[in-house]
């Protein structure tokens, strides 16, 4: 990398830093800390909510999904529009208008005032674990760009340097230096990839990679005509499919439809966004902001990049990189800028990407943070808002949260996966009592609390032991022993008859075409109802338990006025008096 561009890069990372060290000053509690003393305009909110739920990890992620199945990893991201608009008409509405949230910081609060104590406490321990795992994917995703751009940079040194960076300047600033950055660094992502990573990339696949030179991306002639070469590569080089919109099964829409739409209706950076606008209507116009920004503007971006990134590892421009016959298709985008861009591109581009990536970290970490001084902590000791004391607290917690998330990012190797599996666990838990709580009269502590314990641990359960494809080394005969009850039937009775190319063969379609769930220490293996993701059952287990238990143990009623909400936030403010 050329020391123009880490120079550009470096005074970048010094900038966020000066901003965090900023509000470090100008914060004068955990209100200021948190929810931005709740005086944010529509504007900045709804760029920094799209920052933070598509941001840098969704970016690698996106891009991997353009390198592996083309324009049709797009519809990942509608769902994203799909939940921003339905949380502005249901949710937003009964968030803002309701007094008693006016002073929340938290989302698990919300839990405290319709249930009690215990089941605020218990969300807060969901939320915050599930934030915590967003954080590592986004220092994860933040690592693989860096490590796909400098150098002789191993991925666990720029995991280092990414979790560093990322969590120093988060402690420092709190959420008015989150949303406040979050809009600048969502100008310069979507700058960078609309006059810098797409146009650059799109010609480079063309051929003649060394005639890119800021003269010709001038010259309208020579833009015309490599153009023309850059399709006809893209046309011959990607599998069919790759440029239609169909290249996608009703099985993965679904996947992505249950595990996202519903996390804007859990999620706690978004309360805190909502907490932090100035009334109702803003917050609305925020959320449609989101919206379209999510799907179609951010989500076609993404998977473009991916796909000429595919296209140029299909012509072997990562070969300079030693980056041999299989690419990681979520590495394969940093690699292709770090091909194709000229000196100075390259040092604005790459700091685009690490604005994203920030961008999401840096809330998700304020969330994660948030839940455990504000929902755990102050379950078992009173914590006062307005005192110094609570804003150093706060920014210890958050520097712990920040290490460990870093220390889990160096256990996982897939943004998205991790991405996935930290909004399934929040979902599956969360989401049937949040709903059942705002739009049922109904209440029940007992029927919650045991919601979101089920519903959460399904998913995790099914997670951890479902059989994914075999990776290469893989012992097939172990695998197949405990698979061959569901392999094709004129399978079933020879499989050891076949030899390891053929079996692993039949193990991928077996795979392809049933959910299976192999627990080892019970020696039981199980095929799921529907070929989908856990997190659907989880959401169902937790909405049977849900229904069933508040007919059961409905909450006692007191005829009394409710009082104010104190900033406890885990302490039940509603007159509800049933325990779990």
């Amino acid at each position: 990398m050329h020391y123009i561009d880490l120079l550009i890069f470096v005074l970048y990372m010094l900038a966020m830093l000066g901003i965090g060290f900023y509000f470090l000053r100008k914060n004068e509690g955990a209100d200021d800390y948190y929810v931005g003393g709740r005086r944010m305009g529509s504007g900045h909110i709804g760029l920094s909510v799209v920052a933070t739920d598509v941001g840098g990890g969704f970016s690698i992620g996106l891009g991997g999904l353009g390198f592996t199945m083309g324009l049709s990893g797009s519809w990942m991201l509608f769902t994203g529009l799909l939940g921003a608009w339905l949380a502005a008409v249901f949710l937003i509405p009964k968030v803002k208008n309701n007094p008693a949230f006016a002073k929340f910081l938290t989302f698990p609060q919300i839990f405290g005032y319709y249930f009690n104590a215990r089941v605020a406490l218990l969300a807060g321990i969901i939320s915050a674990i599930g934030y915590t795992g967003f954080t590592s994917s986004q220092i994860l995703a933040g690592a693989k760009l860096a490590s796909g751009t400098f150098v002789s940079l191993d991925l666990n040194t720029a995991l280092l340097i990414m979790g560093v960076i990322a969590v120093v300047y988060t402690v420092m600033g709190g959420m008015k230096a989150v949303i406040y950055t979050d809009t600048v660094q969502w100008a310069i992502l979507m700058i960078g990839l609309v006059f810098i990573g797409v146009p650059v990339s799109f010609l480079a696949v063309g051929g003649g990679i060394e005639q890119l030179s800021f003269a010709n991306l001038l010259d309208i002639s020579w833009l015309s005509e490599q153009s023309g070469r850059s399709m006809s590569a893209i046309r011959t080089t990607l599998p069919p499919g790759f440029l239609s919109l169909t290249n996608v099964t009703w099985r993965q829409l679904v996947n992505w439809a249950i595990t996202i739409i519903p996390i804007w209706f859990v999620g706690m950076t978004l309360y805190q966004r909502i907490y932090a606008c100035r009334d109702e209507k803003t917050a609305k116009k925020a959320w449609y902001i989101a919206g379209l920004f999510e799907w179609p503007v951010m989500a076609f971006m993404g998977v473009s990049l991916g796909i000429l990134a595919r296209v140029a590892a299909e012509q072997g421009m990562f070969d300079a990189l030693g980056a041999g016959a299989v690419v990681d298709p979520e590495t394969g985008l940093p690699m292709l800028l770090r091909t194709v861009l000229p000196v100075g591109l390259m040092g604005l581009m790459l700091s685009s990407y690490f604005s994203a990536i920030l961008s999401t970290a840096d809330s998700c970490l304020m969330a994660s943070s948030g839940n455990i001084v504000s929902d755990v902590i102050s379950h078992f000791r009173r914590v006062d808002p307005e005192a110094p004391s609570t804003l150093r607290l706060s920014q210890l917690v958050t520097l712990a949260v920040g290490a460990f998330a870093l220390w889990l990012a160096t256990t996982m190797t897939n943004v998205l996966d991790m991405m996935l599996y930290s909004y399934a666990f929040m979902v599956s838990g969360l989401f049937v009592p949040i709903i059942g709580a705002l739009f049922w009269k109904r209440r029940s502590s007992v029927a919650a609390f045991w919601a979101m314990l089920a519903g959460g641990a399904v998913t995790v359960v099914l997670q951890v032991y479902s059989v994914s494809a075999p990776v290469a080394g893989a012992d097939l005969q172990e695998l197949s022993g405990f698979l061959q009850p569901y392999f094709p039937a004129d399978m079933s009775g020879n499989w050891t008859n076949l030899g390891m190319a053929e079996l692993q063969e039949v193990v991928e379609q077996t795979l392809s075409a049933h959910s299976i769930i192999h627990i080892p220490w019970l020696q039981l293996t199980f095929r799921l109802p529907l070929p989908l993701d856990p997190n659907l059952y989880g959401l169902t287990a937790s909405l049977l338990l849900y229904i069933t238990l508040t007919y059961i143990y409905p909450d006692k009623k007191e005829e009394k006025p409710w009082k104010k909400a104190t900033m406890s936030p885990t302490a039940s403010t509603h007159p509800l008096t049933h325990k779990v």
